[in-house]
């Protein structure tokens, strides 16, 4: 007789009293700094997928992949985020992000610039409907990174500091990818217009 795996059920009751449990052990009230910066990580790639999602059947789709890799990098960051021994990771990820998945953003953002006007005023969030999507991408990610670098300073082991670096550049490329977008469907950027 073949053995039935187990379905894992959505909810589990552990958290009705205000705390959560840490992958590897322990738990933490839901508003530690720690619960924040995953928390953030995770809208963050709530964010990217909704950009994905029409990213897929715009006039753009090649750029979809390149989100998929950032939504899978922005997972990684929110494990080793939620694991306060770093020693339960080991064997689990395959990979993290490094200085080369930060190079990628770069070089991404180079390409793209090659194809825009230079910015020579602030810009409004706004545009096309991709490029609204990458704005609040970018707000969100900037949100992160301030939760993250919060965490870093109550418990400096928790954050790699390569995870600070990547999540600042990833804010810069949600900018500039909010651009191309518009400049891809001949929508000029909005200009801010000072009083």
């Amino acid at each position: 007789m073949e053995a039935q795996s187990e379905t894992m059920k959505i909810y589990t009751k552990t958290g009705d009293q205000g705390e959560t449990g840490l992958f590897g052990g322990g738990r933490v009230r839901k508003d530690h700094p720690r619960i924040r910066a995953y928390g953030a990580i995770d809208e963050l790639n709530a964010a990217v997928g909704w950009i994905r999602s029409l990213a897929s059947t715009a006039v753009i789709p090649e750029i979809s992949p390149f989100l998929e890799k950032i939504q899978n990098d922005l997972f990684d960051i929110g494990a080793v985020l939620a694991t306060p021994d770093p020693a339960k990771l080991k064997g689990k990820l395959v990979s993290f992000v490094t200085d080369k998945d930060t190079a990628a953003l770069e070089a991404s953002i180079d390409r793209m610039e090659t194809k825009l006007d230079p910015l020579k005023t602030f810009i409004l969030p706004g545009g096309s409907e991709l490029a609204a999507r990458c704005h609040i991408a970018r707000t969100v990610c900037r949100r992160a990174e301030r939760d993250v670098v919060a965490l870093a300073e109550t418990e400096a082991s928790a954050v790699d500091p390569e995870v600070v670096v990547y999540v600042n550049r990833l804010s810069d490329y949600f900018f500039v990818l909010a651009r191309w977008a518009n400049a891809q469907e001949g929508i000029p950027d909005v200009a801010w217009k000072k009083k």
